[in-house]
């Protein structure tokens, strides 16, 4: 009779953890060519911080996890491919499509990548700047261009920036194309939508569609002229074809448009300065994809934390990630204050002007070689900029 109890309570027990257990089919797609699956991908789901499934794509690019855990924000979905930037993604994750980004060669490139879930059938990413309006209607623009277009759920759709160029601004929006006529609609904020921002190798930055929210058309980021990259986040109902998406998010090309910062408690700025000390331990400990990771959660915590920025550009510099390290140097340029802000500035100005120079790119190395004596001199600089006048 004891055995019998035993066996019946692993049987309840097996029970309990089969109904406990969720499948997550996940399929992942390249960021870069229309329907095409990526096969061998490593996916990866962690769950605070531990890893705990791992899986990879068959031929057709999907894969199926396993999971004991609850399908939601705690769990991060990674995936990985060689050639490919990793793509970290919070969950729900179940039925969902994601795209990877081939790594990019330019040190100004920029690459970005919407994807949604099931509704609305049909988000278009729109990147308008100077001259420009880059959307499935206007597919090539000055060194821009929409490489991938859906229109039946799920994305990708993808805009890659083969050169971002100085002095002039970039927004970017994603406009609810199915419910363009409602202003009022919800399906845009209950899509799940996600914006993937990729530069050199990385995944630099990542947007989740505001929730709880009426409207179709998402503007999402700004770079302003000097290439500070700046959240909006804002949700508007409009009633325009797209075409005229360009016309309301217009307004923001003019960098002396302010966007309104997110206010950051005072406790999550503590954490976030905990993460960049201990970003900063990793850094001298020569750790770097450690103290890049603690710097990113950093910046991901307090967007407008600057020295996590300039510690982010070192890091990744170092590491030879040159792209990304221009990347968060302009961002730390942007956010330095106080009475240590003019050489803050002219050491990343001179750090980009260093990036530039050794890729042979002259006249933007002399540029950033000559901001940097503009905000505080030094000899160091007289000597690059002739260096970089005589070649």
């Amino acid at each position: 009779m004891g055995l019998l109890r035993v066996a019946s309570a692993m049987s309840l027990c097996a029970v309990a953890f089969s109904v406990q257990a969720e499948q997550l089919p996940i399929e992942v797609l390249s960021a870069v060519v229309k329907d095409q699956k990526i096969a061998d991908a490593e996916v990866l789901l962690q769950r605070n911080g531990a890893q705990n499934v791992v899986g990879r794509t068959n031929a057709q690019g999907q894969v199926t996890l396993t999971s004991e855990a609850a399908d939601d924000a705690s769990n991060l979905l990674i995936i990985k491919k060689p050639g490919y930037s990793n793509l970290v993604v919070k969950c729900p994750c179940k039925g969902m499509t994601y795209a990877v980004s081939p790594v990019m060669e330019n040190l100004d490139g920029l690459r970005v990548v919407l994807t949604w879930g099931k509704a609305p059938r049909d988000l278009d990413s729109h990147m308008i700047f100077p001259g420009n309006n880059i959307f499935f209607n206007n597919k090539k623009g000055t060194d821009a261009e929409l490489d991938v277009d859906d229109t039946d759920s799920y994305g990708p759709e993808t805009i890659t920036l083969q050169k971002k160029h100085y002095g002039e601004s970039y927004v970017y929006a994603v406009h609810d194309y199915s419910n363009s006529g409602s202003p009022t609609s919800s399906e845009l904020s209950n899509s799940e939508a996600k914006v993937f921002v990729y530069m050199g190798q990385s995944l630099v930055r990542t947007y989740y569609v505001p929730q709880n929210r009426t409207g179709n058309l998402w503007t999402v980021f700004r770079m302003t002229g000097s290439g500070d990259f700046q959240d909006i986040n804002t949700f508007t109902g409009v009633r325009v074809g797209a075409e005229d998406v360009l016309n309301e998010v217009k307004p923001l090309l003019d960098d002396s448009v302010a966007v309104t910062a997110v206010t950051v408690s005072s406790s999550v700025q503590a954490d976030a300065k905990k993460l960049n000390l201990k970003g900063e331990a990793a850094y001298q400990a020569g750790n770097l994809d450690q103290a890049i990771d603690f710097f990113r959660q950093a910046i991901e915590l307090d967007n407008s934390f600057g020295k996590a920025y300039g510690n982010l550009g070192l890091a990744y510099q170092k590491a030879g990630n040159t792209a990304e390290s221009i990347w968060a140097n302009r961002k730390a340029i942007a956010l330095a204050t106080g009475t240590n802000a003019a050489t803050v500035r002219a050491g990343a100005y001179y750090n980009i002007a260093r990036i530039y120079e050794a890729a042979g790119q002259f006249p933007d190395a002399l540029r950033h070689y000559q901001l940097a004596k503009e905000q505080k001199a030094n000899p160091v600089y007289d000597t690059a900029i002739e260096r970089v006048q005589n070649r």
